[in-house]
């Protein structure tokens, strides 16, 4: 499988920059910022010239090294140090070199005439560097700016110097990812017995590993004798032939400030209980129960007044509907008037908040988890947004949930039959007031009839006090039945309620709630893929369900 390309590399990279923004600290993203730019510069520039500069402390001969490279006295050397002030250029066809050395900010240049290699055309540029360690802070700087900008790097140390601890952590541990642009020269091993350079060699050797260089090539160099330096002329000639070094650097640098960037990690599993505790706790603020429980005492009320027994059910008149109290009437278009009524619901109370804001900050906790800290912020901040707006979403999810109040068919049956029930009973009491009161008006009193041929205990009952009793037994009768009817629909009634609020109200714990910070998760998620393709991964982020 193919390495991706410096385009793939930068497009992941500014990809994971605008995921990350707000997330991760400002001074990585403007790392970010500035390795893009250069290496648009870069690719801008020559592409046909590698430029390959020789970095080291004070002392360890890099003028002397590049003018053996040169074959002639380009750069200055002497005892007394720093010798190299400014950077020094010794360039293999100039043709399109100038951009590249402004860039660079390179303005002692020299020409070479001589083939850097027999038999080939390079087009090459070799850099003497002022030294890292160097007293004057000015060359210093000058040494840290090219050491992010040149192809290939070449570390030049020499016996005394070569293990400086400062000299590796502070310069070359840096950019150890650099390893495929980079060389050391153990330069010289003149001075060394002849028994120790392979010793020295092997020394420097374990410190660039343990630097996180791996198996980077080093070169036992001397300068004044010449030993070594035709390999070191040979390892530089196949980078300037490769033409691959400019690209390989912009991919080390990439990769570089990518792993730099703040992990995202990856966002741990959110649970069906999760999400059942968050609507819980919500159904808990919005009075789910109350509502529920108002509904099943609206019902009962009503069809008593409808079906209970006329001389008593006028009292339940009287006392307020539950329902209609909350601003929830039955029988309300629930779905057309919820943005147009509110509920008359007590505002939450302290305790109430409470346990929302518990609700919701678990399940942000649970969302978080395994995330960095910007990320964990953001959901964490999401949690805060959604407590503000949840009481009046909730609210509005309470009144436009249909509650299924409405009256039952069973309803008008029984009224019909308690009103029929009273007529007979008051039909009964008038017949038998007759005999009473027509003789005090003069009138002649009717004869009452008997209740004969039932073959029951009613035989021999007079018709008006049967009518009179009978109706007034199945009124209270029917009563009793209704009420028992009604309290086990209105428990019926009540259930249903609660599952279609909780319904609403898991409805509104999704978009307030959990979606924005599933957002955000998958923000973290597709950031931490940026991160791993801009290091050159192609290995997806781990997600989570």
């Amino acid at each position: 499988m193919s390495e991706p390309t410096v385009d793939a590399l930068l497009g992941a990279l500014s990809e994971a920059a605008e995921l990350g923004a707000g997330r991760v600290p400002e001074d990585e993203l403007e790392a970010v910022r500035r390795i893009v730019a250069s290496a648009a510069e870069r690719r801008a520039l020559s592409s046909e010239h590698t430029v390959v500069g020789f970095f080291g402390a004070t002392g360890s001969g890099k003028s002397s090294l590049m003018n053996a490279l040169a074959g002639e006295a380009i750069a200055a050397t002497h005892v007394r140090r720093p010798t190299t002030s400014v950077p020094l250029a010794a360039v293999w066809n100039p043709t399109g070199a100038s951009p590249l050395l402004d860039w660079l900010q390179v303005s002692d240049r020299r020409i070479m005439e001589r083939p850097f290699a027999p038999g080939q055309e390079l087009s090459l540029i070799l850099l003497d560097l002022p030294d890292f360690d160097s007293v004057a802070l000015e060359h210093r700087a000058i040494a840290e700016r090219l050491a992010g900008q040149v192809d290939v790097l070449v570390w030049v140390v020499d016996p005394q110097k070569y293990a400086d601890a400062v000299i590796h952590r502070d310069f070359i541990a840096p950019l150890a990812s650099h390893a495929a642009v980079t060389a050391a020269v153990l330069n010289q091993v003149d001075r060394l017995p002849e028994g120790e350079v392979g010793r020295v060699v092997e020394s420097l050797r374990g410190l660039l590993r343990r630097d996180g260089l791996g198996d980077v090539l080093v070169l036992p160099v001397s300068a004044t004798t010449g030993a070594g330096v035709d390999d070191l002329r040979r390892v530089i000639a196949r980078f300037a032939a490769e033409r691959k070094a400019a690209s390989q650097r912009l991919a080390a640098d990439i990769r570089t400030v990518a792993g730099r960037l703040e992990a995202a990690g990856v966002p741990g599993k959110v649970r069906a209980a999760d999400t059942q505790s968050l609507e819980r706790g919500l159904a808990a603020a919005a009075n789910v129960d109350a509502v529920a429980n108002a509904v099943a005492g609206s019902y009962r009320k009503r069809a008593g007044q409808v079906t209970g027994w006329p001389l008593t059910s006028w009292i339940l008149r009287l006392a307020p509907d539950p329902l209609r109290r909350l601003h929830l009437a039955p029988g309300r278009d629930a779905r057309r008037d919820a943005e147009l009524h509110r509920t008359s619901l007590p505002p939450m109370s302290a305790a109430q908040r409470a346990q929302a804001g518990t609700a919701v900050r678990a399940y942000a906790d649970t969302a978080a988890a395994g995330l960095g800290d910007g990320w964990s912020a953001a959901i964490h901040e999401h949690a805060a947004d959604a407590l503000e707006s949840l009481p009046p979403e909730l609210d509005r999810a309470v009144a436009r949930t249909d509650l299924g109040a409405r009256a039952s068919w069973w309803w008008p049956l029984l009224g019909a039959i308690q009103w029929i029930a009273l007529t007979a009973a008051v039909l009964g009491g008038v017949w038998l007031l007759l005999p009473v009161l027509l003789p005090l008006w003069g009138m002649v009193a009717p004869v009452i009839p008997q209740v004969e041929g039932t073959a029951t205990w009613l035989d021999g009952w007079p018709v008006p006090l049967a009518l009179l009793i009978g109706g007034l037994v199945l009124g209270v009768v029917l009563g009793i039945v209704a009420a028992i009817i009604g309290g086990a629909v209105g428990a019926a009634r009540r259930s249903r309620a609660r599952r279609r609020l909780r319904k609403q109200v898991a409805a509104v714990a999704r978009e307030v709630v959990v979606l924005p910070i599933e957002v955000e998760r998958e923000r973290a998620r597709e950031f931490a893929a940026a991160i791993a393709r801009a290091q050159g991964s192609r290995k997806r982020s781990p997600g989570v369900g």
